[in-house]
């Protein structure tokens, strides 16, 4: 990905189409991407925001995934996100980072339309909410989707099998997504 801004929120729109996912593109100004100020601003409550965010290694060679979590949830990068990961140590990718991989901004990064080979882990609890608002690609848009699209949006990766972190997930959920908790280890469903 080139870092192409226009060029990632519709790729993000393209997915949804493909898919056939029901969805609300929400403009917004720029300004206000960043989850609290959109959340107050725009009145969408905290805990039907997602954020998308990027996590990277902090040793060479450089390894990657995409975490989708409730905003009002903390990300453990330290434990959880590493062990998916198998690296040492991790961190929240940088803006350029985010930007080269993603062509999106931090505050517009989506979980649709992301590289295939960047691996993407949804918080499982987001499966029992009737829609989450995410990034749109770019600041200036949020798509409002229903938590089931988020599985579309992995099941093309391949990231599950021998060795994910879909532990305790039933078949059918582990056959559509790698779909685990980045705030605790391994769904539970």
């Amino acid at each position: 990905m080139t870092g192409d801004i226009e060029g990632a929120a519709e790729a993000a729109l393209a997915q949804l189409d493909s898919m056939g996912a029901a969805y609300q593109v929400i403009e917004c100004d720029p300004e206000l991407a960043d989850t609290a100020a959109f959340c107050e601003h725009y009145g969408v409550p905290l805990d039907r925001s997602g954020n998308c965010i990027l996590v990277a290694s902090r040793r060479e060679p450089k390894q990657f995934c995409a975490c989708l979590v409730v905003s009002t949830v903390r990300l453990d990068v330290n434990k959880t996100v590493k062990r998916l990961l198998g690296v040492s140590r991790a961190s929240f990718a940088s803006p350029e980072d985010t930007m080269a991989l993603t062509g999106m901004m931090i505050g517009g990064v989506t979980p649709f339309g992301l590289p295939l080979d960047l691996p993407l882990y949804i918080d499982a609890p987001i499966e029992a909410l009737d829609y989450i608002v995410v990034g749109g690609g770019s600041r200036s848009q949020k798509l409002k989707v229903a938590p089931r699209g988020h599985h579309c949006a992995a099941q093309r990766r391949g990231d599950y099998g021998p060795g994910s972190a879909t532990a305790g997930v039933s078949p059918s959920a582990a056959a559509s997504v790698t779909r685990v908790s980045p705030t605790a280890g391994p769904s539970r469903a």
